[in-house]
């Protein structure tokens, strides 16, 4: 059987505070601690990837793995038990209306087709072109036209404004009120920081009379109803539906089909889709989020950063990244989509970055009814096991954990690209962006999107650490390539140095 350990769910709050017994308390401190080191401590004490949490005084049971095995038996719909999201867990994304993230079940379905038939290739196309565009105007806005060296202080600057939504935002200049008050950018910044608290916090307390809180929600509110307006405008002209926004439009215009969505399941979409393009949310920004570990849609920004702070101290793979670019588009052809499946080393580094830095720190799935799940036996033993799991018992799958297990990954803490060379753009192996039916429905846009970005850049700079005086590589490796959790994994400010590549 699996592990047993006497400790509340890691997701209850309430049990924490109530279960006061040293014992426990010990083991709710280090279950914390384990999941923000990727399942190291537990892994070390129990010598088993996967922990049976028996509630005591007050929680629910639950188990815990760094298993990919069980994680498909759970989220992939191959059971023959249903194990369904926890209604508690949608909280966070539920305050602006139903939508994809927070839906279940044959909502979910429907949600899920909506929002799904964007996600096609012209929208693909017009990511890549977008994101060629985006590299572009930022050497000539920010004069690197004219440099032959940079230094960037904060990296993150500069991948927060390559993955900001451009569907919703302009790059230079963010929208303003009519009054000229708060620009809407500003606006979505506070409330995605204000609604972080909900993971900790209940929800009520957000409505409290905090002027500039309630300002945010309000401008934030009109913004989106101003932007449905102007599509919906769009959808009676007869435009295309060639971003996701105005697909999620015409679907609440469309009278003729039972996958309408109606207003309030409109603005909950928009929403959505805001937050996951939302590029400014810092890693200073650290809040309890491990007590709903809930999986939020994967933003680009932190993971791009993670990819020029690996490559900044992995010369060699640099190197090589760079000859693959060479071989795939040469010294002076503008890459193109249909590139975008060659490109297969550059979309790895982006891949070992999002290994090492997963955007989902765990997800979640509750027995509808009493049943068994198969757990494989510990690395280096062979066969499996039964588990009984009653109804109601949530399973949390780590998916830090899963990324850092040696059953999968030889050396995990090492970065090592060519553990995904020449993979299926779409291949399953790859589970930093989740597994099952509800793995990310944005992995191919934040994938193309930053293979676009890395392809322009690389060919043109070399990226360099920016080292304290005195300081190795190694040390400046330990110092900044450090995890932060904000709704998803990121690093530290990353400093980095920029130089023009001379071209022969």
């Amino acid at each position: 059987m699996a592990t047993s350990t006497m400790a509340m769910f890691p997701s209850d709050i309430s049990g924490i505070i109530l279960d006061v017994q040293p014992r426990t308390a010990i083991i709710v401190v280090l279950s914390l601690y384990a999941f923000l080191r990727a399942f190291t401590v537990l892994k070390m004490l129990r010598q088993s990837e996967t922990i049976n949490l028996i509630p005591i005084v007050s929680g629910i049971p639950g188990l815990w793995t760094s298993n990919v095995d069980i994680a498909r038996q759970v989220a992939v719909g191959a059971h023959k038990v249903k194990f369904f999201k926890p209604v508690s867990k949608n909280d966070v994304f539920l305050q602006w209306g139903m939508n994809l993230a927070a839906a279940d079940g044959q909502m979910w379905r429907k949600h899920r087709r909506i929002v799904g038939s964007a996600f096609s290739t012209e929208l693909y196309k017009l990511v890549w072109m977008q994101s060629a565009k985006t590299y572009n105007d930022m050497i000539l806005t920010e004069g690197w036209d004219t440099k032959d060296a940079v230094d960037v202080p904060v990296i993150q600057d500069v991948t927060m404004k390559v993955c900001s939504s451009g569907h919703f935002f302009p790059r230079a200049d963010p929208p303003k009120s009519q009054d000229g008050k708060m620009p809407a950018q500003q606006a979505l910044k506070i409330v995605a920081e204000t609604h972080l608290l909900t993971l900790a916090v209940p929800s009520w307390l957000l409505y409290l009379p905090v002027p500039r809180a309630r300002e945010a929600r309000r401008r934030l509110l009109a913004f989106m109803n101003e932007q449905v307006a102007e599509r919906k405008a769009d959808v009676s002209a007869g435009g295309p539906s060639v971003d996701a926004f105005t697909t999620l439009v015409k679907a609440n215009q469309d009278e003729s089909t039972k996958y309408q969505l109606d207003d309030e399941e409109l603005i909950g979409n928009v929403f959505l889709f805001m937050f996951a393009g939302h590029g400014t949310l810092r890693p200073s920004y650290i809040v309890c989020s491990w007590f709903n570990l809930v999986s939020s849609p994967e933003t680009t920004a932190h993971t791009l950063a993670a990819t020029f702070g690996f490559l900044a101290v992995n010369e060699e793979v640099q190197e090589e990244i760079v000859q693959h670019i060479l071989e795939v588009v040469g010294t002076e052809r503008e890459p193109q989509f249909e590139d975008y499946a060659k490109l297969d080393k550059v979309l790895a580094v982006f891949y070992e970055a999002a290994r090492m830095f997963p955007a989902g720190h765990a997800l979640i799935r509750e027995a509808s009814e009493d049943t068994i799940l198969t757990v494989p036996n510990p690395v280096g033993e062979e066969g499996n096991q039964t588990v009984p799991i009653p109804k109601g018992t949530q399973i949390m799958v780590d998916m830090i954990g899963i990324q850092y297990n040696p059953r999968y990954f030889e050396d995990p803490h090492i970065f090592k690209p060519s553990r995904w060379y020449g993979l299926p753009t779409d291949s399953e192996l790859f589970t930093a962006f989740s597994v099952g039916q509800r793995a990310c429905i944005g992995r191919r846009f934040a994938t193309v999107e930053a293979t676009c970005f890395l392809t322009l850049f690389l060919r043109d700079w070399k990226v360099l650490p920016i080292l304290r005086e005195g300081e190795s590589k190694a040390a400046w490796k330990m110092r900044v390539l450090d995890a932060h959790i904000v709704i998803t994994l990121g690093v530290r400010d990353i400093p980095l140095r920029f130089e023009r590549r001379k071209r022969a």
